[in-house]
């Protein structure tokens, strides 16, 4: 990318940066088996236990496991459901058994979010190519707020749906920009 960046946008440049950045972070998601490591890690228990008076600790977790939760009838959104202490071992083991993610073993892998997960990634890249294909010094401003569309797709579940329907929109109108060769009236990072 900062090769054909240097070639076709000669004294312009962010654009290799942002898609590093944001192919990054489509890439390194997390997943179940990420947020199980994240909270069986013991400096997190130690930093935990730190703050509260001995005794006095009782861990609590609200989640909506894809396999589990049910649905609100109202939303469609999935209910958090509560879980004791003990999840802290259930999160240890789910921790070990990350060797399960992207094969045909992993549970997570057929749910709707992991599939749509995935698809980002080979949207974004597809789109890469596109600016490569297609680059120029007056659309590079365009690229750039294009390569920066991932900043807007945060969250997990529906939260990460709605923010992913804002960030397409905000795309296709980028797109356009771009093959016009416009400068840019949107930015990705606002």
């Amino acid at each position: 990318m900062r090769t054909v960046e240097a070639a076709k946008a000669p004294g312009h440049c962010g654009l290799a940066e942002a898609v590093a950045r944001y192919l990054f972070k489509l890439m390194a998601y997390k997943d179940e088996y990420e947020v199980a490591r994240l909270y069986s890690e013991t400096s997190f228990l130690d930093r935990v236990k730190s703050t509260f008076e001995p005794g006095k600790l009782r861990f609590e977790f609200h989640l909506a496991p894809p396999l589990l939760a049910r649905r609100n009838p109202e939303t469609g959104e999935p209910k958090k459901m509560s879980f004791g202490p003990w999840m802290l071992k259930a999160f240890a083991l789910l921790a070990k058994l990350k060797i399960l993610r992207g094969t045909g073993f992993d549970p997570f892998g057929y749910t709707a979010e992991r599939q749509m997960e995935r698809r980002l990634i080979f949207d974004y890249e597809r789109l890469l190519g596109d600016i490569l294909d297609h680059l120029t010094p007056n659309n590079h401003a365009a690229a750039v707020a294009l390569a920066m569309i991932p900043e807007k797709i945060r969250g997990f579940g529906p939260v990460k749906q709605r923010h992913l329907a804002a960030a397409k929109a905000e795309e296709a109108a980028l797109r356009e920009q771009f093959r016009a060769g416009a400068p840019t009236l949107l930015r990705a990072a606002e």
